[in-house]
């Protein structure tokens, strides 16, 4: 797993950021999904062969095993209801061609993951006070059984606009109409930074409100520039700017015990460091040249004359 992937998983990972992305994704920004509420949840979806296990309930040796990114339940109470519900995450640093095969093949899972489960718990139980069906019997999932729905998300960390297909239908050669009604479609959910107005990053109430914006407007400097200063609220938490370091390649200094990071300070830093950077390099060529002394050019460059000469050194 390369950096970009764990430190965006980390952070998704946070109830406080996970919830605040399907705010956006299923109430536009309103406060419904509660971090409070949500549980995290084993990632591994299992893939049998129409639900085959053992004896014990165990996979067959021929399941295939899947990792989603994160997966946690959720109660969401409105209108005086409260709704069970499985939410996923998948991070994509990269824009993903078959994103609407896998979330399908991830959310298939996880159902068949739940018949299995709860034709495991019938087997255990006594049943004899109730009869069942032949065909409840064989599928082991009764009548009244029901499943708990499953939302899949996909938060593009990337800064070009996603120009993947987000449905099956869009992956497939054929395109009559007529045809495409009996093959069942499945829509990709999607979060995509370059797709995002300034009105839509509003509506964000965390740090991926600064860390979609940074990843936005990555490519354009100045843009950049304004998003950092006219933004109130860029003193973040440094995870997420461990994100934006490792998506953008932006060489922030984040220390391994800082618990918060000003990103207007640390990108001014970044760039401060760069133009004397720049300027010592100037300087240690006209060194090289005989043009200046090696007293002359540490003056010019406010250094002492043995720093002086140890970017000498490393820029022979």
């Amino acid at each position: 797993m390369g950096a970009a992937d764990t430190v965006t998983k980390a952070y998704m990972k946070e109830n406080t950021v996970f919830a605040d992305a399907f705010n956006y994704l299923l109430y536009r920004g309103r406060a419904v999904v509660d971090p409070a509420q949500l549980q995290e949840l084993d990632t591994t979806e299992i893939a049998l062969p129409f639900g085959a296990q053992d004896e014990d309930g165990k996979p067959q040796e021929d399941a295939v095993q899947k990792y989603r990114d994160v997966l946690k339940s959720a109660v969401i109470k409105e209108d005086g209801e409260a709704a069970y519900i499985l939410l996923g995450i998948e991070n994509q640093t990269d824009i993903h061609y078959a994103m609407p095969v896998r979330n399908a093949v991830y959310d298939a899972l996880q159902y068949g993951r739940q018949v299995a489960d709860i034709a495991k718990k019938h087997r255990r139980e006594d049943a004899s006070s109730k009869a069942h069906s032949r065909g409840e019997y064989l599928s082991g999932f009764y009548k009244d059984d029901r499943l708990t729905p499953v939302i899949t998300l996909a938060l593009h960390f990337g800064a070009n606009e996603w120009n993947g297909p987000l449905s099956l239908h869009e992956m497939m050669n054929v395109k009559n109409r007529e045809l495409l009604r009996f093959v069942q479609d499945y829509q990709v959910h999607l979060i995509d930074p370059a797709r995002l107005s300034e009105e839509e990053l509003t509506k964000f109430s965390t740090s991926l409100r600064e860390v979609m914006g940074y990843i936005k407007y990555s490519k354009d400097k100045k843009k950049l520039s304004e998003f950092l200063k006219e933004n109130p609220r860029m003193l973040i938490e440094a995870n997420a700017a461990r994100v934006i370091k490792a998506v953008t390649n932006t060489p922030l200094d984040i220390p391994e015990d800082a618990e918060v990071v000003d990103m207007c300070k640390a990108v001014e830093d970044m760039m401060n460091e760069s133009k004397t950077k720049g300027a010592v390099e100037v300087l240690v060529g006209l060194v090289k040249d005989g043009v200046l002394s090696i007293r002359e050019a540490a003056s010019r460059a406010h250094m002492t004359e043995s720093a002086f000469e140890e970017e000498v050194k490393k820029l022979s």
